[in-house]
């Protein structure tokens, strides 16, 4: 995770030490309006709902006890409302974009993810393409079900590249943005980077600033990286270190990919 200074620069504060919105087993009706709330605007991608719009039958069932958070999730992404928001409007692969940022909170890693859900598209159908997010070992191992999916690509994931941070802001253009709202919505947003396997650089929503301002001034710069130590496989641990690493610009990548292996939790990054 980035430092607080960087999100606000970057636009994805909100997401900063929040907790994911859960529906638990003592809940409240006001609960269930908040995940109805949340997950309306997870898997919408924060397109404004009309009343009219709303799956009236399936938040019933949620606020009855007789559908899971991922079951909802899952009654949302089939519907029709969204079938026509993200697929009718959009080409295939933006569509598909959307469904990883929507449904698993990331962006798609490289183009053979690409190509392995256009081909289940093609071969299995729309419904196929939408449950294959849902009822993967990724969603169940970070929502399971009961909680609304939210953006992951903000934070280093186990088993998830570091470029993932960068796709995710090809993706994620603010706030108060609108998936259906932004103008490029009509083509894909990944494609190129994909395709010449690159990372793309990251820019503000608004103003196209980078990550640490003028990039000659980066190199110069030293990180602070704070991570939790892993478990290393061992079924309990009453308590786990907290270690901080100072790297140069040079450094910093390899520092998270070699902390990554290690099964490390990285917390924030910010300069020292």
């Amino acid at each position: 995770m980035t430092s607080s200074m960087a999100a606000t620069r970057l636009g994805f504060e909100p997401y900063v030490n929040v907790s994911p919105v859960e529906l638990r087993s003592n809940w409240t009706g006001a609960d269930v309006v908040t995940v109805i709330a949340a997950a309306n605007r997870q898997i919408f991608g924060n397109d404004h709902l009309m009343l009219s719009e709303r799956l009236t039958s399936a938040e019933s069932l949620l606020a009855s006890g007789n559908l899971s958070v991922r079951e909802f999730v899952r009654a949302l992404a089939q519907s029709e409302l969204y079938r026509n928001k993200f697929f009718s409007s959009t080409p295939q692969v933006r569509f598909i974009e959307l469904n990883f940022k929507h449904l698993l909170g990331r962006a798609p890693n490289d183009e053979a993810e690409i190509t392995e859900h256009v081909n289940r598209y093609i071969e299995e159908g729309y419904e196929a393409e939408i449950n294959s997010y849902i009822d993967s070992d990724e969603y169940q191992e970070n929502f399971g079900e009961a909680i609304v999916p939210y953006y992951r690509g903000f934070a280093t994931q186990r088993g998830q590249k570091n470029v993932g941070f960068n796709r995710m802001f090809q993706l994620y253009r603010g706030y108060a943005n609108s998936d259906r709202a932004q103008g490029k919505n009509k083509s894909t947003w990944l494609s190129e980077d994909l395709a010449r396997n690159v990372a793309n650089p990251i820019r503000t929503p608004h103003f196209g600033q980078g990550l640490a301002g003028n990039a000659s001034d980066d190199r110069g710069q030293l990180y602070r990286v704070t991570a939790i130590q892993g478990d290393r496989g061992r079924t309990t641990q009453i308590r786990r270190s907290v270690t901080e690493y100072l790297v140069s610009y040079d450094q910093l990548s390899p520092t998270l990919q070699r902390l990554n292996k290690r099964g490390s939790r990285i917390t924030q990054i910010s300069l020292a």
